[in-house]
């Protein structure tokens, strides 16, 4: 089965993720494996207080069961039994001068119904126009070796998705968003506005994409960490730092489907939750100082940029 090969790839990438963290850490994620009570479970694997991360979580989950009334009709297919496999990931440096960042890849089932979703996104707090440059095109890469149609209309989807519509701005400088691959074109219409690939009629292929965009995670993000993590740090650098952190907490416990959907189907809170940073702080009416550089990554961010197709 399809969804069993999936648990399987996102399994490894698991491994994988966590292997490649602990060498540019020097700590040891911890692992707690769960059970759900309606069915299935996963692995945890978090790591706290590192020599780079302050906290990075890195979760596997695949689960099984049935749809509440409410969960069922947000999601295409018909009938309640659903099961959904993935791994979701959310790593805050310890340093501002080296960016937030978040990735899942999923595979659900309701019914005779399938799809993939997923996708990865940047939180810089210091822009720098080389790194963003990077992350978009590595992942653009990954994504033309199954259509280069995916990328522009990805990028797209991530820029509409992660926005934090009550601040009117984007959460960083986005990646990829993509959700209901496979599932029909009318469950895909929402954001993404471009008729769909012939991909998307091809469970196959549409699964070799999920492995080349996951595969593409580490290269993405790592030669960024190891560009900024021995950066000097200010307080006022830190300051700025966990003010925006407050900006990525609100997304996520008002916008984010993974924590939606985890909470609706009785998931493992702890799990669902590991992607809120360890220290955060809200300031009223806080507004970076006209010609700062954080004022400058702000309308960097605001800006929208198309970051594969800019610079060197």
């Amino acid at each position: 089965m399809l969804i069993e090969r999936a648990a399987e790839y996102f399994r490894d990438l698991q491994d994988r993720i966590v292997a490649g963290l602990e060498r540019i850490d020097g700590s040891r994620f911890r692992e707690d494996r769960w059970d759900r009570p309606g069915g299935g479970g996963g692995r945890t694997r978090v790591l706290v207080d590192g020599g780079v991360f302050e906290k990075a979580g890195v979760n596997f989950s695949d689960v099984h069961g049935e749809f509440g009334k409410e969960m069922a009709g947000a999601l295409p297919g018909s009938g309640t039994s659903f099961r959904a496999t993935g791994i979701s990931l959310v790593l805050h440096p310890r340093n501002p001068h080296v960016p937030t960042v978040h990735a899942n890849f999923r595979r659900l089932e309701r019914g005779d119904t399938g799809w993939f979703g997923g996708g990865a996104d940047l939180t810089p707090y210091y822009l720098r126009a080389e790194d963003a440059v990077h992350f978009h095109r590595t992942l653009k890469a990954a994504c033309d070796g199954a259509d280069q149609g995916f990328y522009p209309r990805f990028k797209k989807w991530c820029d509409q998705y992660f926005f934090i519509t009550h601040r009117n701005e984007p959460r960083g400088v986005g990646g990829l968003f993509f959700d209901y691959l496979g599932a029909g074109a009318e469950a895909t219409a929402g954001a993404a506005s471009t008729p769909p690939s012939p991909v998307e009629a091809d469970a196959e292929r549409l699964f070799d994409f999920v492995r080349q965009a996951g595969d593409a995670f580490l290269p993405a993000y790592l030669p960024i960490v190891e560009r900024r993590r021995q950066e000097p740090v200010t307080d006022e650098q830190r300051r700025w730092q966990l003010i925006r952190r407050g900006r990525y907490v609100e997304f996520n416990l008002i916008y984010d489907r993974g924590t939606i959907f985890g909470l609706r189907t009785d998931g493992r809170v702890e799990s669902i939750l590991m992607s809120l940073p360890p220290e955060v702080r809200w300031e009223y009416c806080h507004e970076p100082a006209a010609g700062s550089p954080e004022a400058e990554t702000l309308a960097a961010i605001r800006g929208r940029l198309d970051w594969a197709n800019r610079g060197p």
